[in-house]
């Protein structure tokens, strides 16, 4: 069991809005305000559109999942290129590919050209721009604020969610109702365009290392190693996939809800800003809520709110009974995803943050399109209301299923950057593309102390392939019981280096509990080879 947020060092309530204080986290907060505004301008206009070109619940639900894919299949590229590439520059170029997926999108409905099969194909190529964008965010924000201000400011990137789920709708829908869906994605242009000039207003200072970049499936090789071997991140990926493949539902068929209420494009903007102004709300008591309930107990308590909120959304006989239920289920939305999404961050050092966030957002979007699609399936042969009670129904039973799987786990892991260890130097020269790279450390080991020693080298595997490792072992010398060898490969020289690189304070805390168990006279015994090539 985790323990309670208040002994994480914090002796008085931290401001919910601290972070913003700080120029550089503002300005930033303001460009992902903006871009997020853009994409619930598209896809409210995109959801509408579909829903007066066809009267199908599973091609409108579609609409979310076709949003959402692009982040589950590119994710994982876009978080490696953001933790290789200049995270700035990446960054502008993201907004640039949705101005210009917005005007094509209004270039084929002035045209007239406009189909469902064509609306989900380019409302895809919004939500790519959504896939590229994302994990650099993700990477970055935690470079400007101290780690005491992290949940503060992770709940300030859910405000801008949240507030643009209030302010895009509100202007998309004012526009579609006033001028048409062309002047929405039009206006969905200029401001992601106004994104990109914020961004270049930023200068960031740039990591300087004199080893070459990663290459670019390496680093994903490596992103999803780490994430694989570690365990927090494993339960919280579980943790958030399982909550939105059964939240999505309440988003995805809004439109629908907004027919089934009587309502228009008006109703079903006054939904979604309801579950934005919940979230808003939440998100300023959230720093209260950590100081007194444990992390585990935020995602029990919030899904089973939104669970109950989803259903009562479905079954509201007017717009007045669904609205309070709406607000109810934004923050209770809000409240698990930022748990979650802390969880994720505390379990990720800064090398590789936007590869472990993009796999946390790929687990989090491909349930939410892929709970969009089942869900609007599902609609078909149910009815809506009945379709929402199933997925609340579901969603309960999965928590308890997952009642084990706690998300407050390794909370105490201290990731801190600890270069202390010096590289090593070589007897002759070796390029940087050299490899692979064979380390053996041998041990003398007590055999009284044996199973306290394999139980410490089991952690040693996990944070071996962590770093990149390509494969590990550990052998038991048959003619000595007390001596033991370690191995491990790394796939180049330069990777062997950028261990160094990459160590913390959790791994020198790591190492020295394997040196308390070595018995030997002299330190554990360090070789390192590199592999000859004899091919002719």
């Amino acid at each position: 069991m985790a323990a309670p947020a208040a002994s994480d060092g914090r002796e008085a309530t931290p401001s919910a809005w601290a972070p913003l204080a700080q120029p550089v986290f503002r300005m930033l907060w303001l460009t992902w305000l903006i871009a997020n505004v853009c994409l619930w301008m598209n896809d409210v206009a995109a959801a509408w559109l579909m829903n007066s070109l066809t009267a199908s619940p599973a091609m409108v639900a579609l609409v979310q999942t076709a949003s959402t894919l692009p982040v589950f299949l590119l994710g994982l590229p876009s978080g490696a290129a953001a933790d290789i590439l200049n995270r700035r520059r990446w960054f502008i170029a993201t907004q640039f590919w949705v101005a210009f997926n917005a005007v094509v999108l209004a270039g084929v409905l002035v045209a007239g050209w406009l189909s469902p099969a064509l609306l989900l194909l380019l409302t895809f190529g919004n939500g790519i721009g959504l896939a590229l964008r994302w994990p650099v965010y993700a990477a970055i924000v935690p470079e400007l604020v101290p780690r005491r201000d992290l949940p503060a400011a992770l709940a300030l990137n859910g405000v801008a969610v949240n507030t643009s789920r209030i302010v895009g709708p509100l202007i998309a829908g004012a526009i579609l109702a006033s001028f048409g869906g062309v002047y929405v994605f039009l206006a969905n242009a200029v401001l992601s365009l106004a994104a990109a000039l914020i961004v270049m207003r930023w200068r960031s200072e740039q990591k300087v290392s004199v080893l070459p970049g990663e290459r670019f499936v390496g680093a994903m090789r490596v992103g999803v190693q780490y994430v694989a071997q570690s365990r927090p991140m494993r339960i919280v990926l579980a943790r958030v996939a399982v909550f939105f493949l059964q939240s999505t539902p309440l988003l995805a068929l809004a439109p629908i809800l907004a027919t089934r209420l009587q309502g228009g494009a008006g109703t079903f903007t006054l939904l979604l800003a309801a579950l934005g102004v919940g979230a808003i709300v939440a998100v300023a008591l959230l720093p209260r809520l950590r100081m007194r309930m444990t992390r585990d107990r935020m995602v029990r308590d919030g899904s089973i709110a939104q669970a109950i909120a989803m259903a009562a959304v479905g079954f509201a006989p007017n717009v007045y009974v669904a609205l309070p239920a709406m607000l109810i289920a934004g923050a209770a939305w809000i409240t698990v995803a930022n748990t979650l999404t802390v969880s994720a961050q505390l379990a990720l050092p800064d090398w590789v943050r936007a590869r472990g966030m993009a796999l946390y957002q790929m687990a989090l979007m491909g349930a939410a399109a892929a709970g969009a699609a089942i869900w609007g399936h599902v609609a078909e042969w149910l009815d809506v209301p009945l379709t929402l009670a199933a997925a609340a129904a579901a969603g309960l039973a999965a928590l308890v299923a997952l009642r084990r799987l706690s998300v407050g786990t390794d909370a105490d892991i201290d990731l801190t950057p600890a270069r202390l260890l010096e590289e090593p130097t070589p007897a002759f020269p070796i390029e940087h593309d050299k490899g692979p790279v064979l380390v053996t450390i041998e041990y003398e080991i007590d055999p009284a102390r044996a199973e306290e020693f394999v139980a410490v080298m089991r952690e040693t595997r996990a944070n071996r392939l962590q770093k990149g490792a390509l494969s590990w072992g550990l052998f038991h010398d048959i003619s000595a019981p007390t001596r033991y060898l370690e191995y491990f490969l790394d796939e180049s020289w330069a990777d062997h280096l950028r261990r160094f690189e990459r160590m913390t304070a959790a791994d020198l805390a790591l190492r020295e509990r394997r040196l308390a168990l070595h018995v030997g006279r002299e330190p554990p015994k360090v070789t390192r080879y590199v592999a000859e090539s004899i091919a002719r």
